[in-house]
């Protein structure tokens, strides 16, 4: 049997397709929320806190200084 475009639109796979899609975003939103946070935290330690963490004051600048999508 042919397949044809209405089919394809209902197929399992295209519809799994569509309902990942918002997941996915849900997903990216929370990551950079998770991002947001620990910068905040990070921005909030003292120099004998990022010591123990074995994080110099250049690689928070380097953190700090990146937007939250990446």
């Amino acid at each position: 049997m042919e397949r044809t475009l209405s089919s394809e639109l209902f197929s399992e796979k295209a519809v799994n397709h569509q309902a990942a899609l918002p997941l996915r975003v849900l997903a990216n939103l929370m990551l950079w929320q998770r991002r947001i946070s620990s910068r905040h935290q990070l921005a909030r330690l003292d120099s004998r806190l990022l010591a123990d963490a074995g994080i110099s004051e250049a690689q928070r600048y380097e953190e700090l200084s990146k937007p939250f999508w990446r």
